[in-house]
């Protein structure tokens, strides 16, 4: 979800809710500690040298139970991001700690926003020599040398 999305849900919402994607709500009174742009600047394993740019939320769990993030809020603290950081319409990338800091992408489901698990990947595949997908054969390919193998009832299984 890009920057000017969740600007555009926001409004609308009573309550900032977030959901992982196992169905686990982050508590209500969660803060949103950092709101940032990231940028990365990387080699690849192939040798190409890339750049990713993203919005950065960071969520956390304090022990402020009667804190609850208001829409509006959440809205000013991106505004002012925007004005003084600069911060671009990019795609939002969340950071909130279970056992470890995990990266989520965010969706919103209607109701409440869902931190998406993200996966590593590859992305160079062709200078590694890994296959894009797996090579599909055809079994009459896989018969060994008729003269080579065991026959029923021939004793040599």
């Amino acid at each position: 979800m890009k920057l000017s999305k969740i600007k555009e849900i926001l409004p609308s919402l009573e309550n900032v809710e977030f959901q992982l994607e196992n169905g686990n709500f982050v508590p209500e009174h969660f803060h949103i500690t950092e709101v940032g742009q990231i940028t990365k600047n990387f080699i690849d394993c192939g040798g190409v040298i890339r750049t990713e740019r993203v919005v950065n939320f960071q969520l956390w769990n304090a022990d402020d139970f009667e804190h609850r993030l208001k829409p509006k809020k959440l809205l000013h603290i991106i505004n002012l991001s925007e004005e003084k950081l600069g911060i671009e319409d990019l795609e939002i990338e969340v950071e909130y700690q279970s056992q470890t800091i995990g990266k989520y992408d965010l969706e919103f489901n209607g109701n409440h926003f869902v931190l998406v698990n993200k996966t590593t990947a590859c992305l160079a595949q062709d200078a590694c020599g890994i296959p894009s997908e797996k090579q599909k054969k055809n079994l009459s390919e896989l018969t060994s040398d008729l003269g080579n193998s065991c026959k029923p009832g021939s004793g040599c299984c």
